[in-house]
């Protein structure tokens, strides 16, 4: 696997270590179906290859309540157990299938401190084939601000790329 990646304030670095991590996933992952196989590799992979991810992991939809998340695959300090659509930056990910970056976890209405270290955090919705979402993929940093658009861009393409296909 590549060398961890560090210098993340050079954008057009930060776009090619993704790029290059995002081929590695795909080629990891060549065949394997099974779910949560796929979550914690792209867990694994993702949180061993940029330095700020400091927890890194998938919040699952709980099909028997619809409307909350049990943690699922991750690297990191314990994460929370249960995360209700609508609260913290994760739930709120859930309720509106949109990504969140949020550069200060502490001035975000609702947040969930599931350790205190945390400083900022982005959370991508995941969607099967069909479109629904199975899950949110959490990734805190104790960095504040750590998280952009290239984040973002990156993460909901390697996302769809290993989920909507599975």
């Amino acid at each position: 696997m590549a060398e961890a990646f560090n210098e993340l304030s050079l954008p057009q670095a930060k776009a090619e270590r993704y790029r290059t991590v995002a081929e590695e996933i795909a080629s990891v992952l060549d065949g394997e179906t099974n779910i949560t196989a796929r979550m914690a590799t792209v867990a694994s992979m993702l949180a061993s290859s940029f330095d700020p991810y400091f927890w890194t992991g998938f919040y699952v939809v709980d099909p028997a309540k619809g409307d909350e998340m049990v943690v699922g695959p991750y690297q990191g300090t314990l994460g929370c157990l249960r995360i209700a659509f609508g609260r913290g930056v994760c739930g709120t990910a859930a309720q509106t299938r949109t990504t969140q970056v949020v550069e200060d976890v502490h001035a975000f209405p609702g947040h969930i401190a599931c350790d205190s270290r945390s400083a900022s955090e982005i959370v991508v919705p995941v969607f099967d084939a069909a479109g629904a979402l199975i899950a949110v993929f959490d990734v805190d940093s104790t960095e504040p601000a750590a998280f952009d658009a290239i984040d973002a861009e990156w993460l909901e393409r390697i996302l769809g790329a290993v989920f909507a296909k599975a």
